[in-house]
C-alpha cells in the first residue's frame, strides 16, 4: 500500500460556515449582544442616550480590535475566568 487509499464516500465537503464562529457586526455574537444590551441600558435607564452611544462605540471598537487578531479571543477569556483559582501560584 503506497498511497492513502480511502473507501468511496469517506471524505465529505464541509461548508466553511460550519467551521467559523458566528459573527454579528464583525464581533462574536455573544459579545455583540452583551455590549448592545449594556448600551441600551445606559441610554434608556439613565436617560442619557449619548452615553449609551459612546459606550457602544468604544466597546464595539475594542471588540473589533481583539476579534480581528483572533476571533475566538472571547471564548478563551470566558474559559480563563471560569476556572477557579486561575491566579494561584
Amino acid at each position: 500500500m503506497t498511497g492513502d487509499h480511502r473507501p468511496e464516500g469517506y471524505e465529505l465537503a464541509v461548508a466553511q460556515a460550519l467551521t467559523r464562529p458566528v459573527l454579528l457586526g464583525g464581533l462574536p455574537r455573544d459579545y455583540a449582544i452583551l455590549m448592545g444590551t449594556l448600551a441600551l441600558m445606559l441610554g434608556l435607564a439613565l436617560r442619557l442616550p449619548w452615553l449609551g452611544l459612546i459606550w457602544w462605540a468604544l466597546a464595539h471598537g475594542l471588540g473589533l480590535l481583539a476579534a480581528r487578531g483572533d476571533p475566538q479571543v472571547f471564548d478563551v477569556v470566558r474559559r480563563h475566568l471560569a476556572r477557579p483559582g486561575h491566579l494561584d501560584t
